[in-house]
């Protein structure tokens, strides 16, 4: 580990070094594609030198406990030393996160797509609160959410409904929302006060740029179609809503909220982008082909990453067996906890991993 991290600072420094080059500064894409590197590598330089630091006053600290003529001294050294010990013990576990393999997409924007599972109308409700969920967590991250399209529902759920997450970091925030959300509770047309379980997959795609995803216009079939809702003679006249079948794959996209049919299909062709990118990203991982089935599942009630039981005002994420009963907070957007532990258990199991390859 000592060897990575001496070859990681060295190249930190030759590349801060480099900014200043006039060959360098006068290229906006050097200096972008530098100043990216610098960003990925400054969180291990930095609790690196950290570490260092305190291991040299450390050093100090416990030779003037050991040596100090002056008792109290030594006393107020060893005390010292004491807490030294453990901010050094914490740098030293943050080089160790900082050192795991990062997801290569972790700072992307993200497409993410809500769909109503069993439960009927019930379901449909559910995903809405999803959807107002995810708007105030991204705001409260510093995010911009833009809708794409949605399904609406006579009681204000949604059948379906996708939307763009957009800031650095979008996906690390957000990728682990992928599977499928069960919800508990007493519906409002429910007469006898019974308990009912519905469900909504969340499915989280990274935003693929057109570079990126090269899409052949002779695979695509573009239907016009009119949109329908709320939205007087306009929606009723004009056909803006577009339906891009990608032929090769079979995907199906939809966009129809726009009045615009060029923006809808802009925003569709951002959806399929999106959706082959993950579909390649998962195969070139050893994933299933089929992606879209594995990632949300199928909607039954039996298949659940998450529990949001009203009853006992609890959320459940069962895949690390993290429980709160700040049901009103997380619904409110203050999915910090879940997603750090989250992230917590996966830093984990990568050390884990780690020690397993190296025994």
């Amino acid at each position: 580990m000592t060897d990575r991290v001496g070859e990681i600072c060295v190249r930190f420094d030759a590349l801060t070094d480099s900014l200043s080059s006039p060959g360098v500064a006068s290229d906006p894409s050097r200096v972008a594609s530098i100043t990216r590197e610098l960003k990925i590598l400054r969180p291990v330089v930095d609790a690196y030198r950290e570490a260092e630091r305190l291991k040299k006053e450390l050093a100090q600290l416990e030779s003037i406990s050991s040596f100090d003529p002056d008792a109290e001294i030594r006393e107020i050294a060893s005390s010292e030393a004491a807490e030294t010990r453990e901010k050094l013990a914490e740098a030293e576990a943050k080089l160790q996160t900082a050192l795991l393999p990062k997801d290569p997409d972790d700072d992307r924007n993200v497409v993410v797509e809500i769909r109503a599972g069993a439960g009927g109308e019930e379901a449909a409700l559910f995903a809405g609160e999803l959807y107002r969920m995810y708007c105030m967590y991204a705001a409260s991250r510093g995010f911009t959410v833009g809708k794409i399209g949605s399904t609406d529902t006579e009681l204000g759920g949604y059948r379906e409904i996708s939307f763009t997450v957009e800031g650095e970091g979008a996906y690390s925030s957000f990728r682990f929302e992928s599977g499928v959300h069960r919800v508990q509770r007493v519906p409002d047309t429910e007469s006898q006060g019974r308990i009912h379980t519905s469900t909504a997959t969340v499915a989280v795609l990274p935003e693929a740029e057109e570079v990126e995803v090269k899409i052949d216009p002779s695979e695509l079939r573009i239907d016009t179609i009119k949109s329908s809702g709320a939205g007087g003679q306009h929606i009723n006249k004009t056909e803006s809503a577009v339906r891009i079948t990608h032929l090769p794959s079979g995907l199906v996209v939809e966009c129809r909220d726009e009045r615009s049919q060029l923006k809808n299909k802009d925003k569709a062709m951002r959806v399929l982008r999106s959706r082959l990118y993950d579909i390649r990203k998962r195969q070139a991982d050893g994933a299933i082909a089929d992606v879209r089935r594995s990632q949300v599942g199928s909607g039954d009630r039996s298949e659940k990453i998450r529990t949001y039981n009203f009853p006992q005002s609890r959320v459940t994420d069962h895949r690390i067996g993290y429980t709160t009963h700040d049901l009103e907070g997380v619904l409110n957007g203050r999915l910090n906890g879940i997603t750090e532990a989250l992230a917590a258990a996966e830093n984990a199991a990568k050390m884990s991993g780690n020690k397993d390859e190296n025994t």
